[in-house]
Order: structure tokens, then C-alpha cells, then sequence
């Protein structure tokens, strides 16, 4: 490995860590959140829901198993969660420029570099960490010699818009027609649903689907603050006056609770792990999941019709809404994980359920 060049750097409260680069070398701005993952930096980094952020990995050594091949199937990457990477920076404590792993293409470092993201190692994760545990959430950027940029809150811009597609697509030829909102969608959503036998219609975030032929509708996950998402709310609106089968993942949750009523606000520094346990109201059964937001449901707002689906067990946020009586029902963790646990992909059965169920009666009534 040649001779890294070194960088800094530095958050809003004026803490400065020096470090040495392994990316693009270019400066950024944006919000230095941290998570916990020990694997999964290939999907973490394709994650819509990261944009603007610079990440931090508190796992120390990151590298080790290189970047896959960009292997494509029913229109999809096979092993991104999206077409490219969306985080700003990556802050890590120890880079393995040696990779070792049977569908490795490439380094981490060499991928970077591809998409002109910066990378920077040799920082002590575990105090940068602290700082953010602490403080919560800052902004911060990262700045080469010679090369000074402002400070960034992507949290001001509509990070929505960014994220999700341009255009509508159609995955698929399934028997169930599901309406696809997307926000920033991750790649396993899609692939989940289409192997449920559904015909995914993936549409951009602000349009207006409700007066066309679907069978259920599908809130996907995405950056930002959900307050600033008022098109998707008056559409998940009337598909809630419609009646027809909903469901929700992260920031699809935030957005069908807004679509109901109820009010949402920002975390300290956000659930970014593949470790959060979640409790199934009214049960005792626990879940392992993985999550990556920083925006939650205020309990207290949700309507009298709706109740709390899943409650974070660490810090009892909102981890999921349903209605009582209809077939609507949303996440704030991710069922199709890619990367963490699969333990609660079973969510996406449900959806289907619910479609085939609506469909029943429809037929019924016929």
C-alpha cells in the first residue's frame, strides 16, 4: 500500500482527529453518525438511508473481505443494496488492504476511490464514538491540506428527493401488483417482495399512484426527516381511506404514522446496528434486528384506531405501528436485514397475506 496522505477530521463542537486516507481524496461535509455492525459494509455504504452521512464503524478492522462483484438479477444488484454508494465519508479505525473472500472483486479502499468517496483509517473509533454517544449526531467533514470546506447539515435538505428513483420501473410478473413508494429503497426489499410471486411497481417518491390498478402498497426506507415527505403522506392517505394492504419499513414507518395522524421527531443518535432488540407488543417474544435510522414515532400521538406494533427494548422507542382493524402495519427496523438477521422476514408473508386476503373479499362482493 503506498504512502497514505494525511487528513482530518473535524466535528461542529471543534474536536479534531487526525487520521491517514484510504479513498477519494476530496473533502466533504455532511452528519458523522456511528453503528455497530460487525460485517456488512458493502451493503451498509449502498444504503440509500446513509445519504449525506459521513459513517463511522466502531467494528475496528474493515477491509478484510474486499467488495463483491456488481452481479445483476431481475434487475437488480445481487449484492448492493442500490446502484452505488451513498455515503459521504467512511471513518474506520484499522483498513485491510488485503482482501480474502471467494466473491471479492476489489478493495474497499479501490471502491471508494471508483465512486469519490473519502475513507479515512488510523482514527480512535472508540473516543470518536463516545463523543457522538454522548453529544449525539454532529456534523463534521472531513478536510485535506489545503483544501477547507463549510460545514454541512444534510438534515435541511429534502434527502428523499435525492435518494429515491427518477422514474417508474416494474420488477417481475407475480400474481400480487404491489405499488412500491420508494424513498431511498434498499435492494432486499425488492427481493423480498418478488419472492412472494408479486409484480414490484417502483415508483419515485412523489407520485401519484392512487388512481391506478395495484393490490398493495409498499413504504420503503430512505434518508432524512420525514416531516419534509408531505406528497408520500397525502398519497399513503388515501391508500389508507382506500383500504387497501400497507406496509412500511423505517422511514416507511415514520411516513404511514404521519399518514395517520401521528407526529415524529429526531433521535439523539439514531439505532445504526444489527443488534437492536425490538418486543412484539402484547407478547413476549423478542427480536434481533437491523436498523438504520435517526428519526422515530412519538408513541403518545399515535390515533386511538392505530396502536405501537414493536417497542425498543433498550430505549422504548417506537419500533412499528398497525392499525386494529385494517390490514396496515409498518417497521421502524428492517425484516429483510442484508445486511444483520433475517429473524422477522416473515413481516413480508404477512403483507402477502393480507393482499390475498383483501383480494378474497373483493371477489366475494363481486
Amino acid at each position: 500500500m503506498a504512502k497514505a496522505k494525511k487528513v482530518s477530521l473535524i466535528l461542529e463542537d471543534g474536536t479534531r482527529f487526525e487520521g491517514k486516507s484510504f479513498g477519494y481524496d476530496k473533502s466533504i461535509a455532511g452528519e458523522v453518525v456511528f453503528y455497530t455492525a460487525m460485517t456488512g459494509y458493502p451493503e451498509s455504504l449502498t444504503d440509500p438511508s446513509y445519504t449525506g452521512q459521513i459513517l463511522v464503524s466502531t467494528y475496528p478492522m474493515i477491509g478484510n473481505y474486499g467488495v463483491p462483484t456488481d452481479l445483476q438479477k431481475r434487475g437488480i444488484f445481487e449484492h448492493y443494496e442500490s446502484h452505488k454508494v451513498h455515503i459521504s465519508g467512511l471513518i474506520i479505525s484499522d483498513y485491510s488492504s488485503e482482501y480474502s473472500h471467494w466473491n471479492a472483486m476489489k478493495s474497499l479502499g479501490d471502491w471508494l476511490k471508483e465512486w469519490e468517496v473519502p475513507g479515512l483509517y488510523d482514527i480512535d473509533t472508540r473516543a470518536l464514538t463516545k463523543i457522538l454517544r454522548d453529544k449525539g449526531s454532529m456534523l463534521g467533514k472531513i478536510e485535506f491540506e489545503d483544501a477547507s470546506v463549510e460545514f454541512y447539515d444534510p438534515n435541511k435538505e429534502n434527502l428523499i428527493a435525492i435518494a429515491s428513483t427518477k422514474e417508474k420501473a416494474v420488477y417481475g410478473e407475480g400474481d400480487h401488483k404491489v405499488v412500491l413508494i420508494d424513498c431511498g429503497v434498499k435492494n432486499n426489499i425488492i427481493r423480498c417482495l418478488l419472492d412472494r410471486n408479486t409484480t414490484v411497481i417502483r415508483v419515485p417518491w412523489n407520485y401519484d399512484f392512487t388512481n391506478e390498478e395495484y393490490d398493495g402498497v409498499f413504504i420503503s426506507n430512505g434518508p432524512g426527516d420525514p416531516a419534509m415527505c408531505d406528497e408520500v403522506v397525502a398519497n399513503v392517505a388515501k391508500v389508507i381511506e382506500a383500504g387497501k394492504p400497507i406496509m412500511g419499513i423505517c422511514l416507511g414507518n415514520q411516513l404511514l404514522a404521519r399518514a395517520a395522524g401521528a407526529t415524529t421527531y429526531k433521535l439523539k443518535f439514531g439505532h445504526r446496528s444489527h443488534n437492536q432488540p425490538v418486543l412484539l407488543n402484547g407478547s413476549d417474544r423478542c427480536f434481533i434486528t437491523s436498523q438504520n435510522h435517526g428519526y422515530a414515532i412519538d408513541n403518545s400521538t399515535i390515533p386511538a384506531d392505530w396502536e405501537p406494533m414493536f417497542i425498543n427494548v433498550n430505549d422504548d422507542t417506537n419500533e412499528g405501528i398497525r392499525h386494529k382493524s385494517k390490514p396496515f402495519f409498518s417497521t421502524q427496523f428492517h425484516p429483510e436485514a442484508s445486511s444483520g438477521p433475517v429473524d422477522t422476514e416473515y413481516l413480508f408473508d404477512e403483507f402477502i397475506e393480507n393482499i390475498k386476503k383483501e383480494k378474497i373479499k373483493l371477489q366475494n362482493n363481486e
